[in-house]
């Protein structure tokens, strides 16, 4: 087990971090506004949320306002919290997602619409086309091409930001400087999936695809989430405090920090972001956040509890898959509208009762995890 009892001075000071966090935040917040309106980063009506007349007036709302988070965490972490053993790795894993992001939110504000090659015309440039070269380079990067078909499945129309299969690949290498630093840098211990009342598991080799998989998922999760005024923001403070007492248990002091650090950072962004949202957070606060929720629960051997600890943020990204899957195979929806708190509102929910229900079904889970990983 990965467990050492701290005492409470040690609590003390780290969720004196939480107040760090937050202070640092709201000090800043007003530039970082001011900036986002004067570059004009907003990303304009989304053509899926057009049958919700109540989302209209985001149009005109800034993107980008996770770098409140982004950067303060960052920071934060750098000056007072560096360790080579357990911060490091998710910072930078959090800041080349927090990249990504800033990439897509940019594109989709200034770039213009982008499409990839259909299947159908590829499978005829196999056929016909003049150079047997080029052929040749078809017919083996068809599955390539394929991969690519698929994960425009669950990007949004019209596409102007980054394709679902970029972000897969960058996502990818994120996961895989993960895995290499816990699976070959944190030792033999973190080999091992601790599961509630003392059941463990050594997955030995498979803990590294096992991580990947979750950076990735794990990010894209609350990327998937952030649809709502304060509903991302409200979710990941639930996450990110429970994440902090359970470092503090399991005895990783650095990532406890870091996990305070974070809340107090998220509790400035959701005062910025109810309804009605001075900024939203974009891809470059919830990829980034959601990458440092997976390697921060699993530096402190938490991946067998993660479910609940992101609950809605996973429920979310499921009713996504759900609802591609279903249309493509089964040429029907299962719900009004993906991901699952879009279907709410089209049942009538306002966007306030929806996303202050999320918050408390989310700490009932988040609370049920960390009663799981007590045991």
């Amino acid at each position: 087990m990965l467990t050492i009892l701290q005492g409470t001075a040690d609590l003390a000071y780290i969720l004196g971090f939480t107040m760090i966090g937050a202070i640092a935040a709201f000090l800043w917040a007003p530039l970082l506004t001011r900036v986002l309106f004067k570059l004009n980063l907003v990303k304009g009506p989304k053509v899926e949320l057009s049958a919700l007349g109540s989302h209209a007036y985001k149009a005109n709302t800034p993107v980008m306002g996770g770098l409140l988070v982004i950067v303060t965490v960052a920071l934060i972490t750098y000056f007072f919290d560096w360790s080579r053993s357990f911060t490091w790795v998710p910072i930078g894993v959090m800041l080349i997602s927090a990249a990504l992001g800033a990439v897509d939110d940019v594109m989709s504000v200034y770039g213009s619409e982008r499409r990839s090659r259909k299947l159908d015309h590829v499978l005829n440039l196999i056929r016909v086309h003049h150079d047997w070269r080029m052929r040749l380079w078809y017919a083996v990067t068809l599955p390539w091409t394929i991969f690519k078909r698929i994960s425009v499945w669950f990007g949004s129309r019209p596409g102007k930001g980054v394709f679902v299969h970029e972000k897969l690949v960058l996502q990818f290498i994120a996961g895989t400087i993960t895995a290499w630093w816990i699976y070959d840098k944190l030792g033999p211990a973190w080999h091992f999936i601790y599961l509630p009342f003392g059941l463990e598991w050594n997955a030995g080799i498979w803990i590294v695809p096992i991580i990947i998989f979750t950076v990735m998922f794990t990010a894209n999760a609350v990327n998937i989430a952030d649809g709502m005024d304060g509903l991302a923001g409200g979710m990941a403070i639930i996450t990110f405090g429970a994440l902090t007492f359970l470092s503090w248990i399991n005895g990783f002091g650095e990532v406890a920090i870091l996990n305070a650090t974070t809340t107090g950072a998220l509790v400035a962004y959701t005062y910025f972001n109810i309804k009605p949202a001075r900024f939203m957070m974009g891809d470059i606060g919830s990829l980034g956040l959601g990458a440092l929720l997976a390697v921060n629960a699993m530096a402190i051997g938490e991946i067998g509890s993660l479910f609940f600890l992101g609950f809605m943020f996973y429920i979310e990204a499921l009713s996504v898959i759900i609802q591609v899957l279903s249309r493509y195979f089964l040429g029907r929806k299962i719900f009004r509208m993906a991901p699952l708190h879009h279907h709410f509102e089209l049942l009538g929910w306002s966007e306030e009762k929806t996303v202050m229900r999320f918050w408390v079904v989310h700490f009932i889970f988040v609370a049920f995890g960390f009663w799981l990983a007590l045991h």
